[in-house]
């Protein structure tokens, strides 16, 4: 059917999904010797747990489904039932097929560019009410994120991310334009420049349009700093080793938009990725420099390793002259947002009730938790600098999101409609259709949301 899942087919062997608490139910239904089998082999129904049924006539295998809160809790089956074309004989009250579809090819993802795979993963066989288009593009949307994210940086600077970025607009018919190195001074981009002005491979603002002009402008901001070494505030050494996913906003973007575009999703896109490397050299930019941003607005440095919101503003301003409908920017800004919600769950901010009801919802639905945190009127004075319009990083450690938050907002400001999130991308511990790496958070939600709010 796709090079995702399999058709219906003679030679498809069948799973049964168990959750915990339909596991005794199950077992008894099972002959006595697979039963016992079941049992022996330490089959809980655990997340992802498998346990092959050699001697049960039209069923050859048990799946965990955990809890069954959701299809992501099966996920593991890819990767852990043997190789072939297997298909479910049912699936958990609740569960939706297409969802159901996307959690299993999720989890036998495998970021092969260096290292072959042990195996292939397992193909599902689709349910029959199963949207098979719909999954399969949520699914390499995803898969795109994160093979991006996985990349290392010696493989993924400014101009790797440009390859990318045009590889994606081509396959779509969409029309690109990259501003690189000076011409960012001189198209006024000068704090995309500051921040990426140090690295050999130069600065640049990639940027494409997809889609009709009479439908509604949606912009996409990602943040693309392609390795964030702080800078003269240089990070320590274990500060750095995660520092190739610093561009996991613009990878993020670039699986959303894949799937925005490959639904055809009525919408006038138009992304937007400011591509960085945040280095040291003698021309870096230092603390306590002013720079004057596209808007107008003189920016004080606090900290050049807050460097994300710098590219960020000059790229969300461009975005807001041509008066979106909605703009969206992505990135992976705070490490205060990690200690307040963890690895799992993204916050986002937002003024407009409708969208944060909508992304949570939509979230919630398909395992894809996002969190609205307040953009605290209070804290905006926190931004204030002596010398300049604003300070990047503000006064005191507190609320370190929020003030980020703050800070686009201040250019976010002149869309009608206006949200941020503040992601990880990174699973650090593996579990069912989530390994360990890169990872898409918040992009299925705000998809979700998307085809809700523009239809599909």
């Amino acid at each position: 059917m796709t090079d995702l899942f399999a058709s219906p087919s003679d030679f498809a062997r069948t799973a049964r999904l168990v959750t915990a608490s339909g596991l005794e139910a199950e077992l008894s239904r099972l002959s006595d010797s697979s039963a016992a089998h079941a049992r022996a082999s330490g089959f809980e129904a655990g997340p992802g747990q498998v346990v092959m049924l050699p001697g049960e006539a039209g069923l050859d295998a048990l799946v965990g489904a955990g809890k069954g809160q959701s299809p992501f809790d099966a996920a593991g089956a890819a990767l852990a039932l043997p190789e072939g074309d297997w298909a479910y004989d049912g699936l958990p009250e609740g569960w939706d097929a297409t969802q159901t579809a996307i959690a299993f090819a999720l989890g036998g993802y495998q970021f092969t560019r260096y290292k072959s795979p042990k195996r292939a993963p397992a193909r599902l066989v689709t349910a029959q009410d199963c949207d098979v288009a719909e999954a399969e593009r949520v699914a390499k949307g995803v898969m795109l994120t994160r093979d991006l994210i996985n990349t290392p940086a010696g493989d993924m600077l400014p101009s790797h991310l440009e390859a990318e970025a045009r590889k994606l607009a081509d396959a779509h018919g969409a029309s690109v334009s990259v501003i690189t190195g000076d011409d960012l001074l001189e198209q006024n981009y000068p704090m995309i420049h500051a921040v990426g002005r140090a690295a050999t491979d130069a600065p640049r603002l990639i940027e494409f349009e997809w889609g009709d002009d009479s439908h509604p402008r949606l912009a996409l901001v990602g943040k693309g700093v392609c390795f964030d070494s702080g800078g003269l505030d240089i990070k320590p050494a274990d500060g750095m080793l995660l520092m190739k996913k610093d561009m996991g906003g613009s990878a993020t973007v670039l699986g959303l938009a894949s799937m925005i575009m490959d639904a055809k999703l009525p919408v006038r896109l138009h992304v937007l990725i400011p591509a960085v490397e945040n280095a040291i050299a003698g021309n870096a930019f230092r603390p306590g420099d002013i720079l004057t941003s596209r808007k107008g607005l003189t920016v004080e440095v606090g900290n050049t390793d807050a460097e994300g919101r710098l590219v960020l503003a000059d790229a969300i301003t461009k975005a807001c002259e041509s008066d979106p409908e909605l703009l969206i920017d992505m990135a992976t800004l705070t490490g205060a947002a990690r200690v307040a919600m963890g690895p799992d769950v993204a916050p986002f901010y937002t003024d407009v009730d409708a969208i944060a009801e909508g992304v949570t919802e939509a979230g919630a639905s398909i395992d894809d938790p996002v969190w609205r945190l307040p953009l605290w009127d209070r804290y905006d004075e926190w931004l204030d600098s002596p010398i300049a319009d604003l300070s990047s990083t503000g006064s005191g450690r507190f609320a370190g999101s929020i003030t980020a938050g703050l800070f686009l907002r201040r250019f976010g400001s002149d869309a009608k409609q206006w949200a941020h999130f503040d992601i990880f991308g990174w699973t650090p511990a593996a579990r069912p259709g989530r390994p360990q790496g890169g990872e898409m958070l918040a992009g299925r939600a705000v998809y979700a949301y998307l085809k809700q709010r523009f239809g599909a």
